[in-house]
């Protein structure tokens, strides 16, 4: 009797330890199901390659345009994923204030950071004229090419030393466009969509303007390829 008690206990502490196992890796098992699923769900954005080859921009090195272009835009990429993945996994009810408006911010930085990085790559490669439809609203609402020239030039001239973003904009409120200084990543005019960019942060020209943020925004604009402003202004503008 006492052999089969002591039978029964030794299968009981088996059967116990067994289930504690196999409950343990099933646990396991969902959690990286989950962790799956959450890098899965929030890891979405993959860079743009660019459009034109880097060598072929005038007045613009080669090596500050692949800089910039990996360092910056691209590393804003992956910020960005992994902000997403950590807004992912949170667990709001029980998150601080500060830790979520820490990564919301940081996610609306990095998220325009990249959007504006694409717009601004966009802009760059042949030299053109804009289109019939775009060339006709700038002089509608700027009065001239050369007037919207001016003010565009002017802003970026204004951010020289510092940093920011100059971006013509279609304003779908006043149904209009608009130029727009924005000094970081959390800057626009709400309801407006950006259609071209003027990167002035330093990254952009230090490497081969130094300090003379005038003669890059020169330059820039000189080899501006208006095609993507004219598709996103005819996109924008039926909407």
């Amino acid at each position: 009797m006492t052999r089969d008690f002591h039978r029964r206990q030794f299968l009981g502490v088996a059967a116990t330890s067994a289930a504690l196992v196999s409950g343990a890796a099933r646990a396991e098992e969902r959690a990286q199901e989950k962790a799956a699923a959450t890098k899965s769900a929030a890891i979405i954005h993959q860079p743009k390659p660019l459009t034109f080859d880097p060598k072929s921009i005038g007045g613009l090195s080669e090596k500050i345009l692949v800089s910039h272009y990996e360092n910056n835009y691209v590393g804003a990429v992956k910020r960005l994923n992994a902000i997403l993945e950590q807004l992912a996994s949170l667990d709001f009810d029980k998150a601080s204030g500060f830790q979520i408006n820490g990564l919301k911010r940081e996610e609306l930085i990095a998220r325009n950071s990249m959007i504006l990085h694409e717009l601004y790559f966009a802009g760059l490669g042949a030299p053109n004229k804009p289109g019939a439809a775009l060339a006709g609203a700038i002089g509608r609402d700027f009065g001239s090419f050369d007037r919207w020239r001016a003010e565009f030039v002017g802003i970026g001239k204004a951010l020289g030393g510092g940093s920011g973003w100059v971006l013509l904009a279609y304003d779908k409120h006043g149904e209009r466009l608009v130029n727009s200084s924005a000094s970081d990543h959390t800057q626009n005019i709400a309801g407006a969509a950006p259609i071209l960019a003027l990167d002035m942060f330093e990254h952009a020209y230090h490497l081969d303007f130094g300090a003379k943020a005038g003669d890059y925004i020169k330059t820039v604009m000189s080899t501006i390829d208006w095609s993507n402003a004219d598709r996103l202004f005819e996109k924008y503008s039926k909407v």
